[in-house]
């Protein structure tokens, strides 16, 4: 009889979940969309663009909303990973550089590569990190950022599905609605996170999440497929 397929509880919200679940049932998992998350893309005043020397971008959704609001493409492109950066490509522009990693890799690359600039960061109402602390801490020289507020990720009434083998977190947002929700079934399932960031709400619950080595889904998935072979049994 042929075993069943692990069952992935995917927390991100859309369109990333559903390419989550493509890239979880290519592995041969049966992911299970259930997005404690929603992006809402906003429209603020845009700023004159002519006194930034780059933009920076955090998220692939703050490429997503600001792309929306101005067919500007002429500015180059700081981002945080290689998807961002992927998806700044994608949107038209045509200098972009990734720093591969998380929040402080993006401020290491700023800081080599500017002095003296100033950047305009879309990003999110709650943003992930402190990214003026983060610059600071990797010696920018004269680097100010202004930040503008592009998108929402509001939490949904979504709750944790009956049964799944293992869960994926995307972001330290997600794990905070997962540890304000208790995380009760979560001492039943692997859990897997996308940075330390992410597994610090849930290791103040006790919990403790295998994290991926790199910020990046790559990573994560990775990691997940090897946690997932070390269970003692299925859930």
């Amino acid at each position: 009889m042929t075993e069943a397929p692990a069952r992935i509880w995917i927390t991100r919200a859309e369109p990333g979940a559903s390419r989550t679940a493509a890239r979880l049932r290519d592995m041969g998992f049966e992911p299970i969309i259930a997005s404690l998350l929603a992006i809402e893309n906003l429209t603020p005043p845009l700023p004159d663009l002519a006194p930034f020397t780059a933009l920076a971008f955090t998220s692939i959704n703050g490429v997503a909303a600001f792309a929306a609001l101005t067919p500007e493409r002429d500015r180059p492109v700081f981002a945080v990973g290689d998807a961002t950066a992927q998806a700044a490509r994608d949107a038209g522009f045509a200098d972009v550089r990734s720093a591969s990693g998380d929040l402080h890799a993006l401020a290491r690359l700023i800081a080599s590569e500017l002095s003296d600039a100033a950047l305009l960061v879309p990003q999110a109402e709650t943003p992930a990190g402190d990214f003026d602390a983060a610059l600071a801490n990797a010696g920018a020289r004269k680097v100010s950022i202004q930040p503008l507020i592009v998108y929402r990720a509001r939490a949904t009434a979504v709750t944790a599905p009956t049964t799944f083998d293992a869960v994926l977190v995307h972001s330290p947002r997600a794990a905070q609605i997962l540890a304000e929700q208790g995380a009760p079934p979560l001492s039943h399932a692997v859990t897997v996170c996308i940075s330390a960031a992410a597994a610090a709400p849930l290791v103040a619950l006790g919990l403790t999440p295998a994290v991926a080595q790199t910020p990046d889904e790559a990573s994560l998935l990775t990691i997940l497929k090897a946690a997932l072979g070390k269970r003692d049994a299925a859930v």
